[in-house]
């Protein structure tokens, strides 16, 4: 009987490359996300994540190398291309529009990809439709009971969820989580782990997060940035105990735990 092949990558980058001056911040970076999975991307601070999201999310363009989305090179196409093709992102700082309600901030980032954004006359039918997706999707992120609140006046953790709620809405192939853990007290810390991992197979996530209980708890695959470079991949066991991980981590073995 012959091996089942594993499904072909959603995401792709194929040895991204970029420098600053004398500075190369991404030195030939190639990883894959497949369909379904959480594949977290670590390192220590400097390591180059964030100049890699932003490659990926279409914020820099790569010296050299490619970004592969859905078998399509995107590689020069601009962030509101590539979110057309499915791809989604997250900010370390809360991107939410603070005197709407949660309701009115998932709707907005539905309409977009429901054709309505530019509709000159009301449809009432429609806007019913869209709010009632919306209240799905935070129903999803566990903010049903809090439609109505304006997102000024949910906590960090909530505005966070809304944030993963408003990234869903238009179904995207593969979604970019900066440091969704970021700013967050422990309880909501974990009550964003138990969530993402409720969505866990929705869509592909890509996880970039200093939180390893977070990442060890969430990731299929683990990636290890440091300088630049990936010096691990894998399972999250084998990371877990390579000793160039732990070395790149300052011997901190706790934070690995």
């Amino acid at each position: 009987m012959r091996p089942t092949s594993p499904a072909a990558p959603v995401l792709e980058l194929a040895g991204l490359t970029r420098s600053f001056g004398s500075l190369r911040v991404s030195d030939a970076v190639s990883l894959d996300v497949r369909p379904g999975e959480i594949h977290a991307l670590i390192g220590p601070n400097g390591a180059g994540k964030t100049t890699l999201i932003h490659q990926i999310s279409g914020l820099l363009r790569p010296d050299a190398g490619r970004v592969v989305l859905g078998g399509e090179d995107v590689t020069a196409l601009p962030p509101h291309a590539r979110a057309r093709r499915g791809l989604a992102r997250t900010f370390q700082i809360t991107s939410v529009i603070p005197d709407a309600s949660a309701l009115d901030n998932v709707v907005m980032a539905l309409r977009p990809a429901a054709g309505a954004i530019f509709r000159f006359r009301p449809d009432p039918a429609e806007d019913r439709r869209l709010a009632a997706e919306a209240a799905e999707f935070l129903e999803l992120v566990g903010l049903g009971a809090r439609t109505t609140i304006p997102a000024a006046s949910l906590s960090h953790g909530e505005r966070r969820g809304l944030e993963l709620a408003m990234a869903l809405a238009p179904q995207p192939r593969v979604l970019l989580l900066d440091e969704p853990m970021a700013g967050t007290g422990r309880e909501e810390s974990l009550r964003l782990v138990a969530t993402l991992a409720g969505l866990k197979g929705r869509c592909a996530m890509l996880l970039v997060e200093h939180d390893m209980h977070a990442v060890f708890s969430l990731a299929d695959r683990v990636s290890v940035l440091v300088g630049g470079r990936i010096v691990a991949s894998g399972a999250p066991d084998h990371v877990r105990n390579d000793l160039q991980v732990r070395a790149a981590y300052l011997g901190d073995e706790a934070a690995l735990c």
